[in-house]
């Protein structure tokens, strides 16, 4: 394996990662001295306690046209601190739970250009995927524009499934939305626990993604105790309860594209290197709690 296979190899060994392959066994790696997780029902209880928002009452924060600022942290950061967001935000809920499961599969060309475009700077880029929203049971096929200033526009048609393959409308929508689009294929799988924080006074949306899951064929990658944060505003605001909750924490912005993350996990081969950092400040998270 090149060197760049073998500094991420090396890497799942050290933070307890998951990694399975073709060419080699289940290898798992836990540290007997972390401390125990608290269960998901306790991050239930928690939310349980913000006013819910319905998704007939968020007209006014659909955001297709917004400025994005992640964050990353880990589950145990989140559950000290979200109670003290419940006077600000409404919890999202959808068919009864206020933690829904969002299953993606992202696409790109077969030399991956769209993960190039991102690797090697370009602040100009896409990325298309088919998202199924589970507990809802809705389907969109997306594609999401990065522009030169950091705005994000998001484009959608309903499907009515995941299939693996474009059909024709898909592919003409495809088209119209992203440009220097090539013949496209299925890439990576991601998958995803979902809860969403809703300030309508302040126009924002917050989402918090935990329990990610990256796989395709044989290859699979499970991130335990990491959390992605998203704050969604129409322009940015630095006056954001959420923003300036991650400031008295020192918690800077800093997140990292899924898409890109589960291909720099699942294709070591491909070059990386504008995300080595990322990985390591990820590897530092989910060992934070370590003893």
């Amino acid at each position: 394996m090149e060197c760049g296979g073998l500094y991420l190899f090396t890497l799942y060994e050290k933070i307890g990662w998951v990694y399975q392959d073709n060419d080699a066994q289940e290898r798992t790696h836990c540290y007997t001295s972390a401390l125990p997780q608290k269960p998901l029902q306790t991050l239930t209880n928690i939310l349980n306690g913000f006013y819910p928002i319905a998704l007939g009452e968020m007209d006014g924060v659909q955001l297709m046209n917004r400025t994005d600022t992640k964050f990353m942290f880990h589950r145990e950061d989140l559950l000290s601190f979200l109670p003290d967001l419940a006077d600000t935000y409404r919890a999202l809920e959808v068919e009864g739970t206020r933690e829904s499961r969002y299953e993606t599969l992202y696409y790109d060309t077969p030399d991956f250009w769209h993960y190039l475009q991102h690797q090697n700077g370009k602040r100009h880029r896409y990325k298309v995927r088919k998202r199924s929203y589970v507990e809802s049971s809705i389907a969109f096929l997306e594609v999401k524009e990065k522009n030169n200033k950091g705005r994000t526009y998001k484009s959608r048609i309903k499907i009515e499934e995941i299939l693996p393959q474009m059909d024709g409308r898909s592919q003409e929508f495809v088209e119209r939305k992203a440009e220097e689009v090539n013949v496209l294929e299925p890439k990576i799988w991601n998958s995803y626990t979902r809860t969403t924080l809703v300030d309508t006074k302040a126009g924002e949306r917050v989402t918090l993604d935990t329990d990610l899951s990256f796989y395709f064929d044989n290859k699979r990658m499970d991130l335990h105790n990491l959390v992605i944060a998203e704050v969604k505003q129409d322009g940015e605001n630095r006056h954001s309860r959420f923003v300036q909750h991650m400031k008295s924490r020192i918690l800077r912005p800093d997140g990292i594209s899924k898409y890109c993350l589960g291909v720099a996990l699942l294709y070591p081969e491909l070059k990386s290197n504008n995300f080595k950092e990322k990985i390591l400040r990820i590897q530092k998270i989910t060992r934070s709690y370590a003893i």
